[in-house]
């Protein structure tokens, strides 16, 4: 084991942001995450964003088989996987060859020359080798013959197959960004101690190779000299590092606990939601009922009929899941029943690109339902808010006795950030509208005066007993009526009872400019990108008069949202789709003129992008 003592003639710097890229059987996701997790254990301030294809396992070499990690670290605050890169680490020419634009010029580049075959030029499509003509002279690039290397650190390691020594060079490549940026390898070694627990050449194995890479860069001069980014200022607590959704489930397990319900998953799994699923099945020691449908129909009414029977129902997806689902959301709006149903976004339509983000699920979220069928909509914006936003659509949903849509994207879900850890007593109390005792003409359709949710009845409760379908309801009986005037009553006091939750939730407060030339608007997963950008453009620029607001409730609205609109000149609203949340408040303040900046590339916003287009509209 490496024990390592801190460099002192490592350059100091405020934050890096390093791309490991490779096929995808070259265990870039894993490497990514233990440099991560070994820099968040440091003290860093993280964010992380996975890149891999939607195939299993791609044509090896190919362009579109690149599978890559990237991880920002800083000891300033980091709210963005970063743009451009300091270090890419490329184990093949298609890996390099789709990542060379984002590395700035005079920055490193470690490649794996052992894999710059002939073949594998071709399946990259360079007529030459970039290494060889010239292309690369901008760069400070350093190849290291990985392959070869690890094959010989491992020849004398029993039980290892050809195959699975060379599956075993992302550590060394692993341990050359730990002796680069002065990170002690140890987390790494305890998690192959944990993760081989029962295969012992393995973990011999893995170790060497990540010591063989610390020590070969230790002693190349090609590395001139190793970098130091200090722990980051952060707020007192303990924290540890969590992915989006990770952070869900969790938020999910706090609110069955603080609501006294116990905690119900009826999930079909389908990229990117499928960890919520896995996370919460680790949780049955706490109650939790973790059912994997047949299909994405039947994985929402089993919800339903837990939610019923008086659990906190959840249901888990994406959007052609989402799609599915519309009938039976539509019957859990009529039943009015809690419910919560996850929407993790991706890129559509149709499976359209699986394993990236995107933000073009709102207007399904807010209408794609048939008839007048309002639900509650909110969004996370953050890895470590998917918590905070999991419990707050419990609450919302127990408390209003109606269906949640809470959206998060791939971005975040599968992104990573430090997330202090919170105790239940600081998380704020969630009642419900149970019925615990028999009253005289009680009725299932009773309401409360101020938030119009219906009364909560456990089925078999002597006394309580009612029907519940998708028929309409009598106003007060719950008994099925189709008399006109009372359907409309009925569509009305669905929508009036939606439109109330804007007094149970926050008020929107921008951030930089409180009034001035331009208000930057965003909602959910762009949080990060947009936050840093309009961060920097105030700071560092001197554009003083820039607002910021995010949304992350967008039905309802904030009720001072018109009030903080009508204190800019021009508004932008920028998006992950083609234009959704910002005809969501054109259609509520027609008075106002938006313009709009839309990104549909299954990618995240740039900083320098943002800025330009900033910087366009201010003007």
């Amino acid at each position: 084991m490496i024990t390592l003592e801190k460099n002192p003639n490592a350059e100091a710097l405020d934050a890096v942001v390093i791309r490991f890229v490779g096929d995808s059987g070259d265990g870039m996701q894993l490497t990514g995450t233990q440099f991560s997790d070994t820099s968040a254990m440091f003290g860093n301030d993280v964010a992380t964003f996975p890149n891999y294809p939607s195939e299993i396992r791609a044509p090896q070499g190919s362009l579109y088989g690149v599978s890559g990690f990237q991880v920002h670290i800083g000891s300033v605050e980091v709210s963005t996987p970063g743009d451009n890169l300091d270090l890419l680490v490329a184990m093949n020419p298609a890996g390099l060859k789709t990542n060379l634009y984002a590395v700035k010029p005079g920055n490193t580049i470690i490649i794996d020359s052992d894999s710059f075959t002939k073949k594998n030029l071709e399946k990259a499509q360079y007529e030459t080798n970039p290494l060889e003509d010239g292309s690369l002279e901008n760069y400070r690039v350093v190849q290291v013959p990985m392959t070869s290397l690890t094959k010989e650190a491992l020849k004398d390691v029993e039980g290892m197959d050809n195959k699975s020594i060379t599956r075993s060079k992302n550590m060394f490549a692993l341990g050359m960004v730990y002796w680069l940026y002065d990170r002690n390898p140890e987390h790494t070694i305890e998690f192959f101690e944990k993760k081989f627990k029962n295969k012992p050449h393995l973990i011999k194995a893995n170790t060497k190779v990540l010591n063989a890479g610390f020590f070969y860069a230790e002693t190349i001069e090609l590395i001139p000299n190793s970098y130091s980014i200090s722990p980051a200022k952060m707020k007192e607590g303990t924290y540890r590092i969590i992915m989006g959704n990770t952070a869900t489930a969790w938020g999910f397990l706090a609110a069955a606990e603080k609501s006294g319900r116990e905690l119900f998953l009826g999930s079909y799994p389908i990229t990117p939601a499928t960890d919520i699923l896995h996370e919460l099945v680790k949780h049955k020691h706490f109650g939790v009922k973790a059912f994997q449908a047949e299909d994405e129909i039947a994985g929402i009414s089993s919800a339903i009929g837990a939610s019923f029977a008086g659990d906190l129902a959840i249901t888990t997806t994406s959007g052609p899941g989402l799609a599915l689902k519309g009938e039976a959301l539509g019957l859990a709006v009529m039943i009015e029943l809690p419910l919560v149903v996850v929407n993790v976004q991706r890129g559509g339509p149709s499976t359209g690109l699986p394993t990236k983000t995107e933000q073009s699920d709102l207007m399904q979220a807010m209408y794609g339902r048939n008839g007048e069928s309002p639900v509650i909509v909110i969004a996370a914006s953050t890895p470590a808010n998917c918590f905070n936003y999991a419990y707050q659509a419990s609450k919302l949903a127990l408390e209003h006795m109606t269906p949640v849509v809470l959206l998060t994207d791939g971005y975040i879900a599968n992104g990573s950030a430090p997330w202090k850890i919170k105790s239940l007593e600081e998380m704020p109390e969630i009642k419900n509208n149970l019925v615990n005792e028999v009253k005289e003409n009680w009725h299932p359709y009773d309401r409360d005066e101020d938030t119009l949710a219906r009364n909560w009845a456990i089925p078999g409760t002597p006394g309580l007993e009612h029907r519940v379908g998708g028929l309409e309801k009598d106003r007060i009986t719950g008994d099925v009526s189709h008399v006109p005037e009372n359907h409309e009553i009925m569509t009305h006091t669905r929508a009036e009872k939606v439109k109330r939750v804007e007094n149970y939730i926050p008020e929107i407060q921008p951030e930089f400019a409180q009034e001035g030339e331009l208000l930057v608007i965003g909602w959910g997963g762009t949080y990060g990108s947009l936050h840093s950008a309009v961060k920097q453009i105030v700071e560092e620029e001197g554009y003083n008069n820039i607002g910021f607001a995010h949304f992350n409730y967008i039905n309802p609205l904030p009720k001072n949202t018109g009030e903080v609109l009508s204190r800019y000149k021009k508004i932008l609203v920028c998006e992950l789709n083609n234009g959704q949340f910002v005809n969501v408040l054109r259609m509520n303040f027609e008075e106002q003129k938006f313009h709009q900046f839309n990104k549909i590339q299954g990618l995240p916003f740039a900083n320098s992008e943002l800025i330009e287009k900033f910087k366009q509209i201010a003007k």
